[in-house]
């Protein structure tokens, strides 16, 4: 393993993803900008590297085992292991997602990239940050995902789309499994929100510019030793889950 610190972001091409391995890279950490889009992943690259991260591409569809292993297999020859996990990749889905018109096939799209991804590209890039002395996994979650904040009186989320809600309920739930799974090996795991943040998957109705949504990411993945495991956070502090 290298003494420069390697993470990969899934859906780094654009958006929050974009910024987290722009944040991340300005540290002086190695970046593999994780994107199905070639185009748009080598777009990404070569913006990064401008402005002088070290970044490299990882061609990577999330809801893909093939792809998916063989983007494990391509960190291990260009980086030489793996430090950090950002998993960002993620969708909105079809609309409307009002419960009684959404269609069950929307749901197991929108399922399959933003909690399968997530177990896929996690469990492919284990075997490397076991070996990683400072390994850390962050799952880029939602607050509109919190059942606490879902069941709160007074609490407001907005119209969002039940499939995506759902997906993200899901993925903090698994979220906790592999916190307690792990335990005890030193990889910190934690889930960020990054607030309601203008990108293409909302139509960029954000109020939050991409650079402040991965702002709690890279906090998250730059945890010392001693830092949280196991907590939902955004900038404020602890999201209920």
């Amino acid at each position: 393993m290298s003494e420069q610190t390697i993470a990969l972001v899934t859906g780094a091409n654009k958006g929050i993803g974009y910024e987290i391995a722009a944040g991340l890279g300005a540290l002086g950490w190695r970046i593999g900008v994780g994107a199905r889009d070639s185009h748009r992943r080598d777009a990404a690259v070569a913006k990064l590297r401008a402005a002088g991260t070290d970044a490299f591409g990882v061609p990577l569809d999330v809801t893909d085992d093939e792809s998916v292993a063989a983007a494990a297999e391509s960190i291990a020859e260009q980086a030489g292991g793996l430090d950090v996990l950002v998993n960002n990749a993620a969708i909105t889905g079809d609309l409307p997602q009002t419960p009684t018109a959404l269609d069950p096939a929307t749901v197991r799209i929108v399922v399959e990239t933003n909690v399968i991804g997530v177990v896929r590209v996690t469990n492919a890039m284990l075997p490397m940050l076991r070996a990683s002395a400072a390994p850390r996994i962050v799952n880029m979650s939602s607050s509109v995902g919190s059942l606490a904040l879902q069941t709160t009186p007074g609490v407001d989320l907005g119209p969002v789309p039940a499939a995506y809600l759902a997906s993200k309920t899901f993925l903090n739930a698994l979220t906790i499994q592999y916190v307690k799974e792990l335990s005890g090996t030193g990889i910190l795991i934690n889930s960020g929100c990054p607030g309601f943040t203008a990108t293409d998957l909302n139509g960029f109705r954000g109020d939050r510019t991409p650079e402040q949504g991965a702002a709690i990411a890279i906090r998250l993945a730059t945890l010392p030793g001693d830092g949280p495991t196991g907590g939902f956070f955004d900038d404020a502090g602890a999201v209920p889950w």
